[in-house]
């Protein structure tokens, strides 16, 4: 009878503690997505999207909570996050000693080897503390050297490129916050770029741009200013619903201590799987021979090229050859990127679209507020977006077929009419 008891009492104790085990390997956690300044709704409606609990928007980043799984899926999925931040710490601090001190008491080894490297990446907007994010981080960098020096006889080494873990210090008044960066490189970087052409846009904001615009791959799209491809790509993967990050060579999470390689691939699995098929025309104009080159080798990369066509047009020459709706997107030159004369340039532009594009909605993007006066349309929606260190409008132009009769608005991704 004892025996038996026993057995019981053994066989009860392995389930409770796989049961805690499973718990805690798929407990919830806060994470935080930063993104670009205008496209907080859409990431909040991307993760939303994606299954993504207590879903809360901020000042160019979105909070959010889920498991490591959903970790993984939205480094792979998301299209307009710049990062994946897990916070381990947040508190207040009011000088330099009280970041030190915090930052030290951490027990770093849970997340990182001695043996191991780490970076740090800070931002700083703090009365208290000096805002040079570059000194924020070498104070950080010190208290985790002493808290292994300390306690282990040793530090692991600094490696700014390739970390196994990347940690992240931001400070908004006294508040601290201490995140684990799981991404690694920023997210625009897909994998796909191997040309670039003259200002390139950010992939983040050209998602962003594409879901703002509304397309979802069920009707034509072209950028007739192409460049190096950026638009076209990414607007092919929303069409075929590709994950943004699939052509991604690593993320950060893949060196961390706890990384579970198997539901990594379980999660990017079951992403491919809902991989699905457009056939509306996807096309790209650009008056340099470079630019086309450039884009088709970048097309190539992400494996797109049987999804979209690049063309050597100047946009001002074309007319429409595709049928029915379309979705005319792009990124015309403007500032030091535009040696014509402004008026004329965003005249034509008008006058192309007017005349030459009919069923059609026309949306891009420009740091010249003025210049859009010249343009002859009067547009439909203007969203405020920041384009690196420059304020910019995404305008919209509807165009009409034939009459001028009433055209319903598509609805668009988390934007507003002004």
């Amino acid at each position: 009878m004892l025996n038996f008891v026993s057995s019981w009492f053994v066989i009860l104790y392995i389930k409770c503690t796989f049961a805690n085990n499973f718990t805690s390997m798929n407990k919830d956690f806060k994470m935080v997505a930063t993104t670009m300044f205008g496209l907080e709704s859409v990431l909040a409606e991307e993760l939303t999207n994606l299954g993504a609990k207590d879903v809360q928007e901020s000042i160019r980043s979105v909070s959010f909570k889920g498991d490591e799984g959903f970790m993984y899926k939205a480094n792979i999925a998301l299209r307009t996050a710049i990062r994946i931040l897990k916070p381990i710490k947040v508190t207040k601090i009011y000088d330099e000693e009280d970041l030190y001190d915090t930052v030290k008491k951490i027990k770093w080894e849970k997340y990182l080897d001695i043996d191991g490297t780490f970076a740090i990446g800070a931002v700083s907007n703090s009365k208290n503390l000096p805002n040079h994010s570059h000194y924020i981080a070498l104070k950080s960098k010190d208290a985790i050297a002493d808290y292994f020096r300390d306690n282990f006889g040793k530090r692991p080494d600094v490696d700014v490129d390739y970390p196994d873990l990347k940690i992240h210090i931001h400070i908004n008044k006294d508040l601290l916050t201490i995140s684990l960066d799981s991404s690694g490189d920023s997210l625009h970087k897909r994998g796909y770029r191997t040309a670039t052409n003259i200002a390139p846009i950010n992939e983040v904001l050209a998602a962003g741009m594409v879901l703002l615009s509304g397309y979802r791959g069920d009707e034509n799209f072209i950028d007739p200013m192409c460049g190096s491809g950026t638009i076209l790509i990414e607007a092919a993967m929303i069409a075929n619903n590709i994950p943004a990050n699939i052509n991604r060579k690593r993320f950060g999470f893949e060196s961390w201590k706890d990384y579970d390689e198997e539901l990594y691939f379980t999660i990017q699995d079951s992403l491919l799987k809902k991989i699905r098929s457009s056939h509306f025309k996807i096309m790209g104009f650009d008056k340099a021979p470079s630019a086309i080159v450039k884009a088709n080798a970048n097309i190539k990369e992400a494996n797109l090229d049987e999804f979209i066509g690049v063309h050597h047009v100047n946009f001002f020459n074309s007319t429409k050859e595709v049928f029915g709706k379309t979705t005319i997107l792009f990124n015309p030159p403007y500032g030091e990127r535009l040696n014509v004369d402004t008026q004329e340039f965003y005249k034509k532009i008008g006058d192309t679209l007017k005349h030459n594009y009919p069923d059609s909605t026309a949306w891009f993007i420009t740091s010249d507020i003025q210049a859009l006066k010249h343009v002859g349309l009067r547009t439909s929606k203007r969203i405020d977006l920041r384009n690196g260190d420059l304020d910019c409008k995404f305008v919209r132009y509807d165009l009409y077929e034939g009459s001028r009769k009433f055209k319903k608005n598509n609805p668009t991704f988390g934007s507003e009419e002004e």
